[in-house]
């Protein structure tokens, strides 16, 4: 009999999960409501927040709305990170806001905030940085350009810096993702920190058209909307889910720790792959290795389609999981440049790639993992 695939990623649903959005479903009311407020609540006292952290229905959504509180447009410049998934930059296309892409490391593919500060302009008004694999970026030195930065927390779910959790730490707007194989899911979903209690407050307007859900008044009759918004509210079935979530995701992102040690421990000294540098702080959504290229009669060998094909052929997925963003059509219209100043990006996108990391992932699975590695690694 064949041995079991290792997936590359698991949806983590824990066993209260369907009778919570069951409760939700009879109860007669499905939309924003008492339900969402519980989540909120949770979502606070689990992130350490300094204060209200509000739900929207994606982590995009949470995105746009950091963007428009900014009030990025067109005209203005965003620098942002191409080493993500393409929905960190579309709402800057969808914007008319020039993207200005900065660079990464070469190693962890986090942006590089001194490459950020040289790539400001008179028009920039935001940066954008993203916790690759659940690693977290330099905040304090992208923060230290003195413009508001928007930390993509989407990969980086319980992760910490300096022994403080990215909410008392990290950008001055944080978005999370809820989405399906995330570590914390609702089925999907996200949620944003702001930087005070004013912009808190215009956001929980704006996720829902400008309107105040708390208010005792009719909002859809009597209230007035002083600054159109948008409907990126979160609902209770999905607020459900997310509640009965919250200890496995827990549980899952120290799993996901331990694998990742055990990962470094099993794959260390195989010749031609550079291991992640440790960190105790990452939440290690992704364990992303870097594939060396080989030279074979004089033409450079994609090692990474090789090694990703080699896995796939004993039964273990792996991925790349994203594109970088500079190269898809979209985003070159929005800035004219390509691979322009870019080494990080070059070297790291052409040899990442990710392999199974999560609470599946068994020291028997860990075992299968390095061995059919070290094989591909002699062969080539």
């Amino acid at each position: 009999m064949s041995e079991p695939r290792v997936p590359l990623f698991r949806v983590t649903m824990a066993d209260g999960a369907p009778g919570a959005a069951a409760a939700v479903l009879a109860s007669g009311f499905i939309g924003q409501g008492p339900v969402v407020d519980a989540f909120e609540d949770a979502l606070r006292l689990e992130l350490d927040a300094p204060r209200d952290v509000l739900t929207v229905n994606s982590c995009t959504s949470a995105i746009d709305l950091a963007l428009h509180i900014i009030g990025a447009g067109r005209g203005d410049s965003v620098v942002t990170t191409p080493m993500t998934c393409s929905a960190t930059n579309t709402h800057l296309a969808l914007r008319g806001v020039r993207i200005i892409w900065a660079d990464v490391d070469p190693i962890t593919g986090l942006i590089d905030p001194v490459d950020a500060g040289c790539k400001v302009d008179p028009d920039t008004v935001a940066i954008i940085a993203v916790d690759w694999a659940g690693r977290v970026c330099d905040y304090p030195a992208l923060r230290a350009h003195g413009l508001p930065v928007i930390q993509d927390a989407a990969h980086s779910w319980l992760a910490e810096r300096d022994g403080r959790q990215i909410a008392r730490g990290g950008g001055d707007f944080i978005a999370w993702s809820f989405q399906a194989i995330k570590a914390l899911t609702c089925g999907d979903g996200g949620a944003l920190l702001c930087p005070d209690a004013e912009t808190t407050e215009r956001a929980r307007l704006l996720r829902w058209y400008g309107l105040d859900r708390r208010s005792a008044a009719d909002f859809r009759c009597a209230q007035d909307i002083a600054e159109a918004g948008y409907k990126y509210h979160m609902n209770d079935i999905s607020a459900a889910v997310g509640l009965a979530n919250m200890g496995a995701a827990r549980a899952g992102v120290s799993a996901a720790r331990r694998c990742a040690e055990r990962l470094s421990e099993a794959l260390a000294g195989i010749p031609g792959i550079t291991l992640p540098p440790p960190d105790p702080g990452a939440s290690w959504w992704l364990y992303t290795v870097l594939v060396e290229p080989s030279i074979i009669d004089g033409q450079q060998r994609d090692n990474v389609a090789s090694l990703k094909a080699h896995l796939a052929a004993r039964g273990i997925d792996s991925s790349p999981v994203h594109r970088r963003n500079d190269a898809h059509t979209a985003f070159k219209r929005a800035t004219g440049i390509y691979r322009y100043g870019l080494r990080g990006v070059n070297a790291f996108a052409d040899r990442e790639l990710a392999i199974p990391c999560g609470w599946w992932v068994d020291d028997d699975a860990i075992i299968r993992i390095a061995n059919a590695i070290r094989e591909w690694a002699e062969g080539v």
